[in-house]
């Protein structure tokens, strides 16, 4: 593996390197580059032409050899464009759509075109038009933002973050990708921590993604390697020390009735239960006990968890809030992991569990009982940091180091709105 390895990343970079060196093709771009007037006066886009619009919706993994190799060559295109000047500053003081006639879509075109959103045959019109509507589009997925076509302050801040910030992005994130690219196997489960975003893949290909919840700033999703042992079907919630102390606590003293109204349960650590009303709540002796939530429609996992060997303590699991998978930035939780449509994803992971169809899970959360599944062939799984790749010639993703793990504060987007 590590032979052919080598030799598919090598045969990529050499790629990359005629591609821009001694490709006709590749050639022309530069040469409408150099022709320009200056930074700030794209009339060309850099890699639009040689990617021949290339679709930001894929199977491919984002952790695949693939994946490397196309972010090789992403970096030598952005080695260009950083070496042309890179790109202008968009004005961000106003709210573009489809339909509006302003000096600022201008600017919005030669940005588009310069990072190949925007066909050069489009033009440089005043008019926010069809063809900049599916670019901004388009740009907005490669970003992980709402595809909307609207310009607002995520989209514009997006936008706005430097070629050579971005540059950056992509060679930080290549040594996490060369780390990993090649090694998770033939089966797994992938959450991208800063894409807030879970593949299910098998053979190279992603049969199931999903939005997910991740953790907050102060209350970080971990990086994991291990493997999805058990489902648990209508599962208890347990506290962690962490959420008694930061919100259990503050809001029973402002509530007495709130753990009964949540179901929750305490228990004291001989196993006997604990009638609230008698805890000193104005003191932190409440962290001794064990708060556990009954099964049903109101738990905090709601109808199922995934669990898996973790030494920060970490799980997957539904929620009852699936307002949250909507959101534009799903960082808020305390460090576990939601998943969208998460019946989707065991009923994959139980596929080889005798007795285990989709039918047969539906039915055990409809009875509303407890029921611990071992899973037959354990899935492995991944918690990683990958904020920037490639999954295509021209295709590139980039989304917000939420965690400000790439070393440039304009990528921390969603901290600095």
């Amino acid at each position: 593996m590590r032979t052919s390895r080598r030799f598919f990343l090598s045969g990529a970079s050499a790629l990359a390197a005629s591609m821009l060196a001694g490709g006709a093709r590749a050639q022309d771009v530069i040469a409408d580059i150099l022709k320009s007037s200056g930074r700030g006066n794209w009339n060309d886009q850099f890699d639009a032409r040689a990617s021949q619009g290339g679709k930001v919706a894929s199977t491919l993994p984002i952790v695949s050899l693939q994946t490397v190799a196309y972010t090789e060559q992403a970096i030598a295109q952005y080695q260009n464009i950083v070496a042309q000047g890179g790109w202008e500053r968009v004005p961000d003081t106003k709210k573009l759509q489809l339909g509006v006639i302003d000096l600022d879509v201008v600017p919005l075109r030669r940005r588009l075109m310069v990072s190949g959103d925007l066909a050069q045959s489009a033009g440089l019109s005043e008019a926010f038009d069809s063809y900049v509507d599916a670019a901004v589009k388009r740009f907005q997925a490669r970003h992980g933002l709402p595809s909307d076509g609207t310009l607002g302050q995520y989209t514009y801040a997006a936008m706005n973050v430097s070629a050579q910030v971005r540059l950056g992005q992509l060679q930080t994130n290549l040594q996490r990708l060369n780390e990993r690219a090649g090694t998770l196997g033939n089966r797994y489960v992938l959450v991208d921590i800063p894409g807030a975003q879970i593949e299910a893949v098998e053979n190279d290909r992603v049969v199931l993604r999903h939005n997910a919840v991740v953790g907050k700033i102060d209350r970080q999703t971990p990086i994991v390697d291990s493997k999805i042992n058990e489902i648990i079907v209508n599962p208890y919630w347990n506290a962690p020390v962490s959420i008694v102390r930061k919100d259990i606590i503050p809001l029973m003293r402002k509530d007495p009735n709130y753990l009964k109204d949540s179901n929750i349960r305490l228990f004291a650590p001989d196993g006997s239960e604990v009638d609230p009303l008698t805890v000193d709540w104005s003191t932190d002796d409440a962290e001794k006990y064990r708060f556990r939530q009954d099964p049903g429609a109101g738990n905090a996992m709601a109808s199922v968890k995934i669990n898996f060997p973790s030494p920060d303590g970490v799980y997957m699991h539904d929620t009852p809030q699936q307002s949250l998978f909507g959101k534009m930035m799903r960082f808020d939780s305390s460090g576990c992991v939601r998943v969208q449509n998460v019946r989707d994803l065991v009923t994959w992971i139980l596929r080889d569990t005798p007795g285990w169809s989709r039918q047969h899970f539906e039915a055990a959360i409809k009875s509303g009982e407890n029921i611990p599944v071992q899973v037959t062939n354990p899935v492995p799984v991944f918690f990683l940091y990958i904020s920037a790749w490639s999954t295509g010639p021209g295709v590139v993703q980039f989304r917000d180091d939420i965690y400000g793990l790439d070393g440039a504060n304009e990528l921390q987007i969603t901290s600095a709105l």
